[in-house]
């Protein structure tokens, strides 16, 4: 008996292609691909898991309301969304509350945003790039990507086992946490000078301020770090802990009760959840996640939000600068696939655009448990429109005509004064900062979970 012949009986698998291929279909994958399609391009978007998925970062900024609004898509948010207004600041150092409103920035065009359920924002925007001709997948995990000087061949499986190729001239990687591309290239670098851990969870019937106040985000300081409060439109509250590794690796008991005993360290987050219980009993941690590339752009790539960059969620940029990297990503791969030979320049202005944002955001960021930048913000005061700058860059209005550089600059010289004035707490304070971002290695036996 004759056995089947065994070598080049079994059909090759198709080779699918396309223009642009983009990794993941969250807020930044989800909107580029929206974009390309809009553009009458042949766009494969894929995403790894399907929606509703479940999504840290439910804080938006007023910079985004554009964004959806280019999209069509303000009323869908709306409806699902929490108005917030402003911001919260309390401190355990003070006996008082600070509330900052963005209608208040230097633009008063902006003057609020939304907390939404990223499970459905998300969903909102994938469903979008669906509608305006991408072809999208859900659960198809993306497991190679090839570059060659006419494009890339990309290969997923998906949740079937199966194995689907796609030739694509060019790839977006928005794969958020999971870096893909830079991973792949070996570009992606731990942030030095930030090092935080977070837990978190979602809490129903937490007290909340009143009125036009109560979708408002409140940040509260504690000896370890800094708490988030972001009430959602369904009733529940999402509250996290930031905290240095060295506080979540002396963690002794299970994760609940270890989030229980850090809310007790914040008496004023403490009274707010007095009566609240924690959703599905369900706490989260994920460590040591601020990191950078050393690029954004390739010949034939681009990585978009958190697949190029995650800074500290304080000021809940996140999500914006992810879509707005999805907005410009679009003009660059037009250029690329229509105008090859202005290419590169493009891809120059996006590397420069996508550094601004963080880099920013940053300055701030890293001073945000420092005393002297603790008393501006609850001591908030307005000489040469200073405050009306900071507001400005808390609502994300940095890439537009907004003239806020200058007051900045003078924000900042204030900063170095008030510090020089007081040289021990600033001493002390930078020896502290600089004993808490030491590199601990990585959390062990923890939940870990994407936290944009």
């Amino acid at each position: 008996m004759n056995n089947p012949p065994t070598t080049d009986s079994a059909p090759a698998a198709a080779v699918d292609s396309c223009d642009v291929l983009v990794i993941g279909g969250g807020p930044a994958g989800s909107t580029a691909a929206a974009l390309l399609a809009q553009q009458g391009r042949n766009v494969v978007l894929l995403e790894k898991e399907h929606h509703p998925r479940f999504h840290i970062g439910e804080s938006l900024l007023p910079a985004n309301v554009q964004l959806f609004d280019r999209l069509g898509l303000r009323e869908d948010i709306e409806r699902i969304g929490m108005p917030k207004w402003g911001v919260e600041f309390v401190s355990p150092d003070h006996d008082h509350a600070t509330m900052v409103e963005f209608g208040d920035a230097w633009d008063k065009t902006m003057p609020y945003a939304w907390q939404v359920r990223r499970s459905e924002m998300d969903e909102i925007l994938f469903r979008n790039a669906t509608a305006k001709g991408a072809q999208t997948i859900e659960g198809c995990r993306v497991r190679e990507v090839k570059f060659d000087a006419e494009g890339a061949t990309v290969t997923a499986h998906l949740d079937d086992g199966a194995v689907r190729t796609w030739r694509a001239r060019f790839v977006l990687d928005a794969s958020g946490r999971d870096t893909f591309l830079a991973n792949k290239l070996k570009a992606k670098q731990k942030n030095p000078r930030h090092n935080s851990s977070a837990l978190f969870g979602h809490f129903r019937n937490a007290d909340r301020l009143p009125g036009k106040l109560e979708g408002n985000i409140t940040i509260f300081w504690f000896a370890h770090g800094w708490f988030w409060y972001i009430p959602l439109a369904d009733g529940t509250t999402s509250v996290g802990a930031v905290c240095w590794p060295y506080y979540l690796k002396s963690r002794s008991k299970p994760l609940n009760e270890f989030f229980a005993d850090t809310i007790a360290l914040c008496p004023q987050l403490a009274q707010r959840l007095s009566r609240a219980t924690l959703v599905d009993d369900a706490v989260y941690a994920t460590g040591n996640y601020s990191y950078t590339s050393t690029h954004c752009s390739g010949e034939r790539y681009l990585l978009l939000g958190d697949a190029y960059t995650f800074i500290d969620p304080v000021f809940s940029s996140g999500v914006y600068l992810a879509m707005y990297s999805a907005f410009e990503s679009a003009e660059v791969v037009a250029t690329a696939l229509d105008r090859p030979a202005q290419a590169a320049a493009a891809r120059q202005r996006f590397e420069r655009d996508m550094r601004k944002g963080p880099r920013e955001f940053s300055w701030f960021i890293f001073r945000v448990t420092n005393p002297t930048m603790r008393e501006f913000f609850m001591y908030p005061e307005n000489p040469m429109r200073v405050k009306e700058a900071l507001l400005s860059l808390l609502a994300g209005d940095i890439y537009g005509k907004t003239p806020i550089w200058r007051s900045l600059r003078v924000l900042k010289t204030l900063y170095y004064l008030v510090s020089a004035g007081h040289p021990k707490r600033t001493w002390l304070a930078w020896r502290r900062r600089r004993r808490n971002v030491r590199d601990l290695g990585p959390l062990a036996g923890e939940n870990v979970v994407d936290a944009r």
